[in-house]
């Protein structure tokens, strides 16, 4: 009897379907897809991948299909990557159609990813044998070695969901990796990093890629979901991160990382013996990570993250409305972003905010503390978004009356406010191009006044910066007025 154990590992983010994203021309390889078949190759599987981040559609399939005869075929998303967690209707669509065509190759069809964890029935339904719900690699393992040796009963393998006698079956949940030391290195040499390399370099001059070093959050805002990593936190030691770290630099060059951690460097002591492994290894590259205002109020602290290589972090300012981040459960104080933001500048990183606007309960004078707080604190970047409920979270049941039909966006840049809130989703979407030109606006005239200051000191790039007010403040205005007929049609 032939063994099973040929895997193709797709999966469902594909770049062209989110026009933002294919405009910005910034993507990172499926990191969560290639950590899963770098394990499964290191206990004896065949693996390949079909990537799909620059096809043009999901029956470009068809062709490794015909030609592997896998026996199992695979989506797993990025668990690790935003854009994948937000579900979009673009990518699950695409998700599905694979399942069939994989389907009606005589694969055996697995799916591990966030929206197929919420909603494990459709995915079942498109064509999928089994599910894998929360963090994959193991219960993939499991599964695929049991579907070798012949099993049928697969109720002992904790994290899946598959149909059995006409209904689905969910088994209990798996326990989180705490020893992420043990997993191999992602499998980079499966992906073709030159279409990557290329649109980096087209759209932002540089090339980055991606890593993570840490599992889960243990905060608990109630507008986050975490269907894959949940709130326990577990991360690998500085020394495995620093190895893969040199290992990435030698075999691709690469000029920046993004650490895809929820929360970057979260244990105690973790950062300071980073950096002082990185300085003894003599490392050298640029990254930017994601953390949180609260952990950021040391100087020390700050200090080791710039030392190490840290240009740029983003903490979830979300707000500049004590009202609403208490609301969200946020766990922090509009005071903690000012300070937090003031110590990465004193430090030569670059803060920026993600910003979200309409969660229940928001009035105007709540956004227009969050705008006062963008003028007065100026970040790096922002990156705009309105209250997104996502399964499983405390806000999801607050809302889910109002969601009827409509749960997901189909891309990353519809920004539709999906439930009845003080303004319409209108006044929403000209609020995000209002705060975008006002932001604009003040980064333009705080240019200005460097260039004035200092006008011996200041490069091209800072002029051309100051010059574009005579852009920004028209256009904030026009955008403004926009807003208050918006107003005042309510």
């Amino acid at each position: 009897m032939k063994l099973l154990n040929n895997i193709l590992f797709a999966h469902s983010y594909f770049l062209r379907f989110d026009p933002k994203q294919w405009a910005l021309g910034q993507p990172y390889p499926p990191l969560g897809t290639l950590h899963a078949a770098s394990l499964m190759r290191e206990n004896g599987f065949e693996v390949s991948l079909f990537d799909t981040m620059f096809a043009k559609s999901s029956d470009e399939v068809t062709p490794q299909l015909e030609k592997l005869h896998p026996d199992f075929f695979a989506v797993y998303d990025d668990g690790f990557n935003y854009l994948t967690k937000m579900c979009l209707t673009n990518m699950r669509e695409a998700a599905f159609e694979m399942c069939r065509l994989a389907k009606a190759k005589g694969c055996k069809v697995i799916v591990c990813s966030s929206d197929a964890a919420d909603r494990y029935e459709k995915y079942v339904d498109a064509g999928a044998d089994f599910v894998i719900i929360g963090e994959g690699e193991m219960t993939l393992l499991e599964l695929v070695q049991a579907i070798q040796n012949s099993v049928t009963d697969y109720s002992a393998i904790c994290g899946l969901a598959f149909m059995e006698d006409g209904r689905i079956v969910r088994t209990p949940a798996r326990p989180v990796l705490k020893g992420l030391d043990s997993l191999p290195l992602p499998a980079w040499d499966l992906v073709d990093l030159a279409p990557y390399r290329q649109s980096w370099l087209k759209h932002a001059g540089y090339f980055s890629l991606n890593m993570g070093t840490t599992r889960g959050c243990p905060f608990k805002c109630n507008w986050c979901a975490k269907p894959i990593y949940g709130n326990r936190y577990n991360s690998r030691s500085p020394e495995n991160v620093v190895a893969e770290i040199k290992m990435l630099k030698e075999r691709f060059q690469m000029d920046h990382i993004w650490f895809c951690d929820d929360i970057f460097g979260l244990k105690p002591g973790w950062v300071t013996e980073f950096a002082r492994l990185m300085k003894q290894e003599d490392i050298k590259v640029r990254f930017k990570i994601q953390s949180r205002a609260d952990l950021l109020q040391d100087d020390g602290l700050v200090e080791a993250l710039a030392r190490s290589g840290c240009e740029n972090a983003w903490i979830g300012a979300e707000s500049g409305s004590q009202k609403i981040l208490d609301a969200m459960d946020k766990g922090i104080t509009v005071d903690q972003i000012y300070t937090s933001t003031r110590l990465m500048k004193k430090h030569g990183i670059k803060p920026s905010f993600f910003i979200q606007f309409g969660y229940p309960g928001e009035v105007k004078d709540d956004i227009e503390q969050t705008i006062k707080m963008i003028n007065e604190l100026l970040p790096y970047e922002i990156g705009i978004s309105v209250s997104y409920p996502l399964p499983g979270t405390v806000f999801y049941e607050r809302v889910k009356a109002d969601l009827k039909t409509k749960t997901n966006w189909t891309d990353s840049d519809e920004m539709a406010l999906m439930f009845r809130n003080t303004f319409p989703p209108s006044y929403y979407k000209q609020l995000h191009r209002y705060v975008h030109q006002n932001y604009h606006r003040h980064l333009a005239k705080n240019s200005m006044a460097t260039w004035l200051k200092k006008p011996f000191q200041t490069d091209l790039r800072q002029v051309r910066k100051a010059l574009s007010v005579f852009y920004h403040a028209p256009a904030t205005l026009l955008e403004k007025m926009k807003l208050q007929k918006l107003e005042k049609a309510l």
